[in-house]
């Protein structure tokens, strides 16, 4: 949990859920959302909570990493990449969980050194710390 919010922002939701609309409330974003086939939704490609948390997972990720170089004399090439795998599925207890693998790819840097730098970023990740050292999440009525 962080000490100080050195930013924020917020979304709403309407519809369906996974089935509505969902924009920032800046009105910087919309997106329709569609659950995937496999959930029930109709075939093709459309949006859904799992592609945008995957999307925001992967840009934070890369930043991360090149945070973690530049704050340890690293660098981090221009050319890297990040890719963010997200699965869902039913839990045993109650609901739905998330499966999420992260592979980045780091061109020129030798393995030890991306190593370093994939584990620094993952400490340093917001999502990262977020999904595997719990957040504050507050539901309340609106």
């Amino acid at each position: 949990m962080p000490t100080k919010i050195a930013y924020s922002t917020s979304a709403t939701a309407t519809g369906g859920g996974r089935n509505g609309t969902s924009s920032v409330d800046d009105g910087s974003f919309t997106a329709a959302l569609v659950p995937p086939k496999e959930l029930g939704g109709p075939e093709g490609d459309a949006l859904n909570p799992e592609k945008l948390f995957a999307t925001g997972y992967a840009g934070c990720f890369l930043g991360a990493m090149r945070f973690y170089a530049q704050q340890n004399g690293l660098t981090v090439p221009d050319d890297a990449t990040v890719t963010v795998e997200v699965g869902i599925g039913p839990r045993e207890d109650l609901g739905f969980g998330l499966d999420v693998k992260i592979k980045a790819s780091l061109p020129g840097v030798d393995d030890e050194t991306a190593k370093q730098i994939i584990a620094g970023g993952h400490g340093v990740c917001p999502y990262s710390n977020a999904v595997t050292k719990g957040l504050t999440v507050t539901p309340e009525l609106a």
